[in-house]
């Protein structure tokens, strides 16, 4: 299975990227140390995950610390070794709209949008959808991307990383 792995860091000056190396991995927190390295005094590391046009995983170190994981489908962990390893402890699902922020309006009107699940229904989003919330992708943003139909991982990436403000930095690292 191929895989893009984009790291994007913000130091005090904005933000850098990097292509980390995911081979030979042997775990979540070997892959955590290689984002680490990127830049070990970054204020926010993220690495990007994107295999086989199918799936994303976006992991988060604030400071070099408390890692964060979100996957776009639990079955990337059963379709490669390295999906197992970066999701294949997640246990955390997050389908449906009772598992994000949703303004009590929408979903008391009885809106036809509204009763519309926010992810795919053929995926299983895992870990934690608020990964962005601070840096202004909510948890519902995020989900609505990953399951937007047509949308690739590579898309949902550059999505986000316009919000943030390093969309530039990553479609250079795509063109190498």
């Amino acid at each position: 299975m191929s895989y893009f792995a984009a790291a994007v860091v913000r130091e005090e000056g904005g933000w850098n990227a990097a292509e980390v190396n995911l081979r030979g991995a042997t775990d979540i927190d070997e892959v955590a140390d290689r984002l680490r390295d990127v830049e070990p005094d970054a204020d926010v590391s993220l690495l990007f995950v994107e295999a086989d046009d199918a799936y994303l995983v976006l992991l988060r170190l604030d400071e070099g610390e408390d890692l964060r994981v979100f996957g776009s489908d639990s079955a990337y962990a059963e379709e490669s070794r390295l999906g197992a390893l970066l999701v294949g402890d997640l246990k955390t699902s997050v389908t449906g709209l009772d598992d994000v922020d949703e303004p009590p309006s929408a979903t008391a009107s009885g809106d036809e949008e509204s009763e519309q699940p926010v992810v795919d229904p053929e995926a299983d989003p895992v870990g934690d959808a608020d990964i962005l919330a601070d840096l202004g992708i909510s948890a519902q943003r995020l989900l609505k991307l990953c399951a937007h139909e047509g949308m690739l991982p590579a898309d949902v990436t550059a999505e986000v990383c316009q919000v943030l403000g390093c969309a530039d930095e990553v479609e250079e690292l795509r063109e190498v």
